[in-house]
């Protein structure tokens, strides 16, 4: 998640390093080829059913998301509120990743006093998309979506890259704006810090809107604070 001026984030790069997928159950877990890595394998903790964010200070809000793991991926259905600076909006969101937590589609609907708009767009899971069936160049070389509405985007890079504290590594994202779902690129930049309280915590650099915070997450990958915009209460 980002907003004007203050952004938040999630998205990525082809990484140097191979992932797989382990795990039994309806939740997968992320472990790092160690014969590349060389450090012992970072693996997730199970994905809760559901999860939940208040959004303060930066603006007024309330995220909800719900998550089923398939054969092929993740699916993963939210809804984010949000009123700032005079404006009000709800966002709606469904999202599918694949096994190794590449964003393959988004389906989008905000409504607005005005009305409603959606969005679509697709990934082949190699950095291509489409918007809305159209060809989408400029955003080449992303893997994920950023929501600026959505905390839990955060997550996506944070899950797929699976940093070895003191790693870091680019995050370009497909940013998509919560007033109109205008997309457009977002570089980003992810360095794993030590571990805190509740799990692992990440310095966040945004160039784009000079911007850099520490952000915390659960053994799960999920964003517990992000300093100035939301906290998780679920």
């Amino acid at each position: 998640m980002q907003r004007r001026p203050v952004p938040g984030a999630a998205a990525c790069a082809p990484d140097s390093r191979r992932g797989e997928i382990d795990g039994s159950g309806s939740t997968r877990r992320l472990r790092i080829d160690t014969r590349i890595s060389g450090h012992a394998p970072f693996v997730f903790t199970h994905l809760p059913p559901s999860a939940a964010w208040i959004q303060h200070q930066a603006r007024t809000g309330f995220e909800v998301t719900y998550f089923r793991d398939g054969d092929r991926g993740v699916l993963v259905e939210g809804c984010a509120t949000g009123t700032e600076d005079g404006a009000v909006w709800v966002i709606d969101y469904r999202l599918r990743l694949d096994g190794s937590w590449h964003t393959r589609s988004a389906q989008i609907t905000g409504r607005y006093p005005d009305g409603r708009r959606t969005l679509t767009v697709q990934s082949d899971g190699l950095g291509r998309w489409q918007v809305d069936g159209a060809t989408a160049p400029e955003l080449d070389g992303c893997l994920d979506v950023d929501l600026e509405a959505s905390v839990f985007t955060n997550s996506l890079p944070v899950r797929r890259l699976a940093l070895d504290i003191g790693d870091s590594a680019d995050a370009p994202a497909v940013y998509i704006r919560a007033a109109d779902l205008k997309t457009v690129r977002l570089p980003q930049h992810y360095r794993r810090a030590t571990d805190g309280d509740d799990g692992p915590r990440y310095d966040y650099t945004s160039s784009d809107f000079d911007y850099r915070a520490t952000l915390s997450y659960d053994d799960a990958g999920l964003i517990v604070d992000y300093p100035g915009l939301a906290r998780r209460t679920v």
